[in-house]
């Protein structure tokens, strides 16, 4: 028997690899990657570190199953064995294996008699090292804790290969041990159904495949969760799929159809095993986020919803990440799955008190609320403004400070803000149910969303008028009204904006009055009746030249502008314009002002001058751009495409119209229409035989 280096006599090579998952399915690309890390190139002479793939991952994902596929796969590579360790980082009962546990274990295998295993881990790490300098061996670290648990069980010999999992990202091994990092996710869509059609039979699985689908989903590709669905699926051969999916359509109790009575595999308990790990803060934290509605939350967000500043924000929310609770999908933005939420939202109800839930949900709500409310105002200054009331203690709304912020704050919040929306109105909080939609519409008008504006502002009517908030019904009234338009939807746009006008009329509000009428000069223009559009006009612009509306009379005057254009009216028409620039001018500038100029393109159009009619819309255009508005971006290439085409100028007036109609089209605009038509006029016609 030889010591240090050499080896013990008549020892067997350890073969200690448990056993694999039975149709292992997916995760092509993992296992590549661990494929190609065989190949990598080792440090001559032993100098450099081992090879380590770290694989963490979320709960139930699946760490411990490609590790020992792969292993298995990859065994004939170490000839000298393989070393396999549990080492209970995250285990149900019992706290994680001291790494002189392990080590103790590792040299049992290597065939060290116990009483030549030095009692102390640093002998222990350096026999351990000593003995494994000339083989060729594969050491599986399972369910590692943190670096400093796995770090003396690393062998210094280049040719040996060391995998670990953890709940843990264990960055710290990338940078003192030259670790490789592998993060699992859950499955994409496609794997989840196969692994349950492997699991349950392709026969049946065919037979059922929309539930194979719902139920793939419901699991949220987690598959721990989708192998324990399958195993009720397989034991339940009488039941069709569809009976499964119903049970777990129940967000409340999708845990309780997840568990097998085995803690070692069912869903909950296997989360519950990394929330216990938590911290006190932290782990209130990964409660709240499931009160939140949206599919990701800010830092910003995160820090009202818990009432913490920003920077305590932003370490919890790293923590649960480490910690695979939660995903940094996005720079400073964090989601979990639907499992994941539903755990999290028992232990909430569980741990927290109602009155604190509410308050956190109060606290969300009103972020969103102002943040959404100061940003509305930055994109639009030449709305109405409406009175909230104070945010909560602990809520700090962010502070866009100019269009182009509270352009991004709209754009990462979009998706976010939708079930905000929905959440007020389904608690009753009716107030934020109708102010939230206000603050959106600005942009969900310059993004084109019109079936999401005519929905949430139907909500927001309903909501104030629940209020007997005359006006919120007013100011909800005229946006739904304007919706409509956009939407061809004249009928209903004529009663809100008739309904609208009656309300601000009753409150004695002339501001208000006179966006109602806009709102019907805009209605009557858009059916052709351009007479009633000047009549509806003219009496708005009478209202704000007596209240000293500014803004408001140089939005009306180019409206009047517009509808003398269409009657024909052009010298008129450039008049109203040039009023409505001196008055922007005077008001350093509106976000309408794109607008103006594509109506002085449209006169000087109409006027035979195409040089000035081209730079009028160019400028209109830019400004569109800047503002983010893709409707009446697509409005004026439209012109200019018309342009174009009067000067003769054909593929440069398709292509206007062409991107025009891609904005239409994306939009789902009605405007697609005309611009498709002028697009099939304007195509070659074939030549007569």
């Amino acid at each position: 028997m030889a010591e240090d280096g050499g080896t013990f006599a008549g020892t067997p090579v350890p073969r200690q690899l448990r056993l694999g998952v039975r149709d292992f399915t997916g995760r092509k690309a993992e296992l590549a990657f661990l494929t190609r890390l065989l190949d990598a190139p080792r440090a001559p002479g032993g100098s450099g570190t081992v090879v380590i793939s770290a694989i963490g991952g979320t709960a139930g994902v699946g760490k411990t199953a490609l590790a020992i596929h792969w292993a298995h796969r990859a065994a004939r590579h170490f000839p000298d064995g393989q070393l396999y360790v549990n080492l209970r980082g995250f285990a149900s009962s019992g706290a994680p294996a001291a790494p002189a546990e392990a080590l103790h274990g590792f040299l049992a295998a290597l065939g060290v008699p116990p009483e030549r295993i030095p009692a102390e881990q640093d002998s222990q790490a350096v026999l351990y090292r000593s003995l494994l300098a000339e083989r060729r061996m594969l050491i599986v670290l399972d369910n590692a804790r943190d670096e400093d648990q796995v770090r003396p069980l690393l062998p210094a010999n280049p040719a040996s290969m060391v995998i670990i999992t953890s709940r843990n990202q264990l960055a710290g091994l990338a940078i003192t041990d030259g670790a490789d990092l592998l993060r699992l996710d859950i499955l994409p869509h496609n794997e989840a159904v196969q692994l349950l059609t492997v699991r349950i039979g392709a026969s049946r699985a065919t037979a059922e495949p929309a539930a194979i689908q719902e139920i793939a989903r419901l699991c949220a590709h987690l598959p721990l969760a989708l192998a324990v669905a399958a195993a009720q699926a397989a034991a339940r051969p009488g039941i069709p799929l569809y009976a499964l999916a119903e049970e777990l359509r129940d967000t409340a109790d999708r845990l309780d159809v997840l568990d097998t009575r085995d803690p070692a595999v069912s869903v909950a308990a296997v989360f519950s095993w990394s929330y216990r790990q938590l911290g006190d803060d932290a782990a209130r934290m990964f409660r709240l986020l499931s009160l939140h509605p949206g599919p990701d939350i800010s830092v910003h967000a995160a820090a009202s919803l818990a009432a913490v500043d920003e920077p305590q924000a932003s370490r919890l929310l790293r923590e649960l990440a480490r910690d695979c609770l939660l995903t940094e999908h996005a720079v400073g933005r964090y989601a979990f799955h639907d499992l994941l939420r539903a755990y999290a939202a028992r232990q909430a109800r569980d741990r927290d008190s109602q009155a604190d839930r509410d308050a956190a949900i109060g606290r969300i709500l009103d972020h969103y609320l102002h943040t959404a409310a100061r940003g509305a105002l930055l994109l639009e200054q030449s709305r109405e403004k409406i009175a909230l009331a104070p945010a909560r203690p602990g809520a700090v709304p962010e502070q866009p400070r100019d269009r182009g912020q509270a352009l991004a704050w709209f754009e990462a919040e979009h998706q976010v803000l939708l079930p905000v929306a929905d959440l007020a109105a389904g608690i009753g909080a009716d107030s934020h149910a109708w102010q939230l939609p206000w603050a959106m519409t600005g942009y969900l008008y310059r993004r084109g969303y019109l079936r999401e504006r005519v929905t949430l502002l139907g909500r927001a009517v309903a909501a104030a008028a629940r209020l007997d908030d005359a006006l919120g019904q007013a100011v909800s009234l005229r946006a739904l009204g304007s919706a409509c338009i956009d939407a061809a939807d004249h009928d209903q746009a004529r009663a809100h904006l008739e309904r609208c006008l009656s309300q601000y009329q009753r409150l004695e509000d002339r501001q208000g009055e006179a966006w109602a009428r806009l709102g019907l000069s805009r209605l009557a223009e858009a059916q052709g009746r351009y007479a009633d559009a000047l009549g509806h006009g003219e009496q708005a612009l009478t209202i704000y030249q007596a209240i000293g509306h500014r803004t408001g009379q140089a939005r009306v005057l180019n409206s009047l502008a517009w509808g003398h254009a269409l009657l024909g009216d052009y010298h008129r028409g450039r008049r109203l314009c040039q009023q409505s620039l001196a008055l922007i001018a005077t008001l350093g500038g509106c976000d309408f002002e794109c607008q103006v100029w594509d109506t002085l393109g449209y006169i000087e159009l109409h006027f035979g001058d195409l040089a000035q009619a081209a730079a009028h819309f160019e400028c209109a255009l830019s400004l569109g751009r800047e503002n983010g508005d893709r409707n009446s971006e697509a409005e004026i290439l439209t012109h200019i495409g018309d342009a174009r085409h009067a000067a003769g100028e054909l593929p440069e007036a398709r292509q206007a119209w062409q991107q025009a109609l891609a904005i239409y089209d994306d939009i789902q605009h009605p405007g697609a229409d005309k611009v498709r038509a002028k697009l099939i006029a304007s195509l070659p016609r074939p030549a007569r035989r």
